[in-house]
């Protein structure tokens, strides 16, 4: 909005620059609550998933809002559309299981490293529960995914 409501485009390239430090004052804030003896709960375990999604998919949401936002408020071409069928939405559909890989990696060890600091398993079974429930979405994602390989999208007859 800076950058093209309010015509502050070195504004709006401060925000979106500032934007990985929400993701450190929450992991420092996670970590300080779990060091100070707190018991782990699913928003610590959310905290470490939402730094992992932040950081894989972060570039690509701010990529896609900023062409939209463009579009509609800075007289831009209108973005492309993303495929929707064939071996290039396949190929998209792997691409974007392969971020989020990227961003269980990040978000795992995060949830693994807190639990090896707090050395403690009753505290930390919200955690290591988060990661059970991660996994299972990463394996239907898999599936889902690479389903559109095995068996792509066939493109629309006109008129339908």
């Amino acid at each position: 909005m800076a950058r093209y409501r309010l015509g502050r485009a070195r504004l709006g390239a401060v925000l979106l620059a500032l934007t990985p430090a929400v993701d450190l004052v929450l992991l420092v804030a996670s970590a300080i609550d779990l060091r100070g003896g707190t018991t782990a709960t699913s928003w610590h375990g959310l905290a470490a998933v939402y730094i992992g999604v932040s950081v894989a998919f972060g570039p690509r949401i701010v990529a896609w809002a900023d062409a939209r936002f463009a579009h509609r408020f800075a007289a831009a071409p209108p973005p492309p559309r993303a495929p929707r069928e064939g071996p290039a939405h396949a190929r998209a559909e792997r691409l974007g299981w392969y971020r989020h890989v990227l961003a269980y990696a990040i978000g795992a060890g995060l949830l693994l490293t807190a639990v090896a600091i707090v050395a403690d398993a009753e505290r930390t079974e919200a955690l290591r529960q988060m990661l059970g429930v991660w996994s299972l979405v990463l394996a239907i994602d898999l599936a889902w995914s690479f389903s559109y390989t095995l068996w792509p999208r066939r493109a629309r007859p006109a008129g339908c």
